[in-house]
């Protein structure tokens, strides 16, 4: 490892706080390349990012299954309290109420079923996990389902590429040994910024106006 990270551990910050401060801004430019370049959209940048964080804590496999859980249960609920007239932030409360309730129920069958690493999840990647429902059900009410379910897809592609990320031991040695590469991503997003072409999918989407243009 460099020197500057040595001395960090060295007063007592332990290595894996290290690695995953470092590790933030670089799955962060990750998803602005995702959306920027690539054209996978997302809720964002703060969810796929937490989220991919959340995935390393408990690991993808768990992770998957409880974020699906989060999504189902406060899909149904949502249905549930369409026809209820309810003020928005008390609705909301009452969702996470039985998001809790079914989180509670899915890791108690996972220790009956003797899936040990799921029910000794860690309390604070699930509860990131509840919290983001806010926003899916904000775009449920906005855009509609289709869409709130196609952007809670892609945001777990893109959550799982940075998950993959954060567990690569290449990438972890790199930024361990080189902290001022952390320096590059300032220029990178500069570039980024200022990005005003087309993205890779809309290069798919729109393939057949690009030709037909070329050919005039």
């Amino acid at each position: 490892m460099s020197e500057i990270i040595n001395f960090i551990i060295s007063q007592g910050v332990d290595v894996d706080t290290v690695y995953l401060i470092l590790a933030l801004p670089f799955i962060a430019t990750l998803i602005v390349i995702f959306r920027q370049i690539i054209g996978v959209k997302s809720f964002g940048i703060y969810t796929p990012l937490v989220l991919a964080f959340a995935f390393w804590a408990i690991g993808l496999k768990y992770g998957l299954a409880i974020f699906v859980v989060v999504l189902v249960s406060g899909t149904a609920m949502r249905y549930f309290l369409k026809n209820f007239r309810l003020l928005y932030l008390p609705r909301i409360a009452i969702v996470l109420t039985v998001i809790s309730i079914a989180i509670l129920g899915l890791l108690a069958l996972a220790g009956y079923l003797g899936k040990i690493g799921l029910a000794s999840t860690s309390i604070l990647p699930i509860l990131i996990m509840i919290t983001l429902i806010e926003k899916f059900i904000s775009t449920q009410v906005e855009k509609g389902i289709r869409t709130a379910t196609l952007l809670s897809l892609e945001t777990i592609i893109i959550s799982s590429a940075g998950y993959y990320f954060i567990v690569w031991d290449s990438f972890r040695n790199l930024i361990l040994n080189h902290p001022e590469y952390i320096i590059l991503l300032l220029v990178i997003n500069i570039i980024l910024g200022r990005w005003t072409g087309l993205r890779l999918r809309e290069y798919f989407r729109f393939k057949d106006v690009i030709k037909h243009v070329d050919n005039n």
